[in-house]
């Protein structure tokens, strides 16, 4: 997809109710031209969280969190910012649109698909309540009826064309059936569309698929008696990719609004039936190793993963295909780890014996990356020998060299060099020589230093930044003249305020959020997030384009000052050159006549 335009966001951002996005996740209640509530995002028994309508902002002085209504979405629902925009368009009757993609307005060509996927799994569900056995199955299994409805759990009837006959009236309709791989083509032979396909699932308990919107993208079928394939999944589909999504992540939003791990199962059943003994951040693969998308999305979210494996051997295999996918994303500030369950029990039947307070203390206990990969180096060597070292060492090579470069790597080095029996410097010489060994890469040129954004208390560029970001309108009133009169400023925070003039006459901004917004997660977005939340003594508009101005001509006479006073003092050591003396001319020329309108 292409990128969201600009011109959108702001709409969005304009035409949202902060306070009616935010009310419908927690309750707020009126303080004055404000709201009030508990924060969501920490423990608190005093009100410390504000949502302002005219700001269309929010702001907690207790842990600090703030922004718009995306950014609240972001954090509350724990959504990627394309995802925050999808649901608070959806919630305003919007489509997005993408820069280089179909108009807007035109409906989208899965629209259909995704209508069609909730009609199915509502038949699914309605089917279970016709299906004594597939009920008693899920009696069995331990299963409330809550938790068959928060998860939209059903039954496929054990028919060949039953989903066919019911949904696929027509071509059109059954080549949408085909599409999102709920019916299968035959061998050729038959002539009729109809004859040549034959329902994907069949007697199977269903469990819905669900993307960050809560629409259902795909189902896996699980067996109720003996059958191969136990599981079985949806093909990948324009809706459905399964490198991608992960079962559960929806209910594990929606069920907790701050989320600080996650538990990566391998079956439905598991990670259902610990939602329902309350270890509510469950999530399973589907039918797929753990990828690189997966842990991207995973590390937007939570910066704890644990893996739950049985401790057999199919289990343990497993376990070394998700470290080796892991690997890349090993970093500071991550903890990933690995824990090996009993034999005979998997998360499910695990958590229905101990109960959740014992199942979260082995999670809590769970072995981190670092000595899983060492643990299971050392069981395939001898480490009391010096060949048995050096095939350790030898093992591990490839997999520390898939470490992303920073703090994590270098104390693995330390502990594998620890068990080699030599110095980490000299192990990382080894591998480096070693045939087929990458070649060292060139240090990284060391980043220029940021330049320093923060307007200062008082100063007259934190001034004209306050009145942009109050009444962001105002950019227009600024005269060509003006904003080239801080070319030459040297202010602290004077590269901001000629970004935010520059952007404001480009795309013009009606709100404060919109221009928040913009700034999230560039240079300077802190700063002026903490300038909005400051309450300043502005009138009005009109008054705050006066202010702004003033500032800018008094930023254009001190740089004018100052250029003038660095002359003047090359002067006194020796002439001026030629460029020099008309510049100095013109300097005392200017601010010679903006002395005289002043007085």
């Amino acid at each position: 997809m292409g990128r969201i335009p600009q011109h959108f966001i702001d709409e969005l951002i304009a035409r949202a109710d902060i306070v009616e996005v935010i009310g419908s996740r927690v309750q707020l209640k009126k303080a004055g031209r404000e709201y009030k509530a508990c924060c969501p995002f920490h423990n608190e028994k005093t009100p410390s969280f504000w949502v302002s309508p005219d700001k269309q902002f929010y702001h907690c002085f207790g842990c600090g969190k703030h922004g718009t209504v995306l950014g609240f979405l972001m954090d509350y629902d724990h959504l990627a910012f394309p995802e925050a925009v999808e649901e608070l368009a959806a919630r305003l009757g919007l489509e997005v649109p993408r820069e280089g993609g179909s108009d807007g307005g035109a409906p989208r060509a899965d629209e259909p698909l995704y209508e069609l996927m909730a009609r199915v799994a509502r038949f699914y569900v309605e089917s279970l309540g016709r299906e004594p056995r597939a009920r008693e199955y899920l009696a069995k299994r331990g299963l409330s009826a809550e938790t068959l409805e928060r998860f939209q759990i059903g039954y496929a009837p054990n028919s060949w064309s039953e989903v066919l006959k019911r949904f696929g009236s027509d071509d059109a309709q059954r080549r949408r059936l085909q599409e999102t791989g709920l019916i299968i083509e035959r061998e050729r032979g038959q002539t009729q569309f109809s004859e040549r396909h034959y329902d994907r699932f069949r007697d199977r308990i269903m469990f819905p698929i669900r993307d960050s919107r809560g629409r259902v993208i795909a189902f896996g079928g699980r067996v109720i008696d003996s059958g191969e394939p136990k599981y079985l999944n949806s093909p990948e589909t324009v809706l459905f990719h399964k490198g991608r999504e992960l079962y559960g992540l929806y209910e594990t939003r929606r069920a907790r609004s701050s989320l600080k791990r996650l538990v990566i199962v391998e079956g439905y059943m598991d990670a259902v039936r610990l939602h329902q003994e309350g270890v509510e951040y469950a999530v399973a693969t589907l039918g797929t190793a753990t990828t690189s998308e997966h842990f991207h999305r995973i590390f937007r979210l939570v910066s704890e993963v644990v893996f739950a494996f049985d401790g057999d051997r199919a289990g343990r295999a497993a376990a070394w295909r998700a470290l080796q996918q892991a690997l890349p994303e090993a970093r500071e500030g991550r903890q990933i780890r690995f824990l090996f369950l009993p034999e005979g029990h998997d998360p499910d039947t695990l958590v229905a014996a101990e109960g959740r307070a014992a199942f979260e203390q082995r999670l809590a206990d769970a072995l981190p990356l670092s000595e899983y990969l060492v643990r299971e180096l050392s069981e395939q060597s001898d480490l009391a020998h010096a060949d048995g070292r050096a095939r350790f060492a030898e093992s591990a090579r490839p997999l520390y060299q898939k470490l992303p470069a920073g703090v994590f790597r270098e104390l693995l080095l330390g502990r594998l060099a620890q068990v080699v029996g030599l110095a980490p410097e000299r192990l990382e010489e080894l591998w480096s020589k070693a045939p087929g060994a990458p070649a060292p890469s060139a240090p990284a040129a060391r980043p220029p230093e940021r330049t320093r954004t923060s307007a200062g208390r008082g100063s007259l560029v934190r001034q004209a930044i306050v009145r942009l970001v109050h009444f962001p309108a105002i950019a227009a009133e600024v005269s060509p003249a003006e904003r080239s009169g801080l070319e030459a400023s040297e202010e602290a925070g004077i590269k901001l305020l000629r970004e935010l003039l520059d952007n404001l006459r480009e795309q013009p901004a009606q709100i404060s959020a919109q221009v928040i917004q913009r700034w999230a997660g560039r240079e300077g977005g802190e700063s002026l997030q903490k300038l909005l939340e400051r309450e300043e003594v502005i009138t009005d508009a009109a008054a705050a384009a006066g202010e702004l101005r003033a500032a800018l001509v008094r930023l254009a006479d001190l740089a004018a000052e100052r250029r003038l006073q660095a002359l003047e003092a090359k002067s006194r050591s020796g002439p001026l050159t030629t460029d020099e003396m008309q510049e100095f001319q013109r300097l005392i020329s200017i601010l010679g006549a903006r002395e005289a309108r002043r007085g």
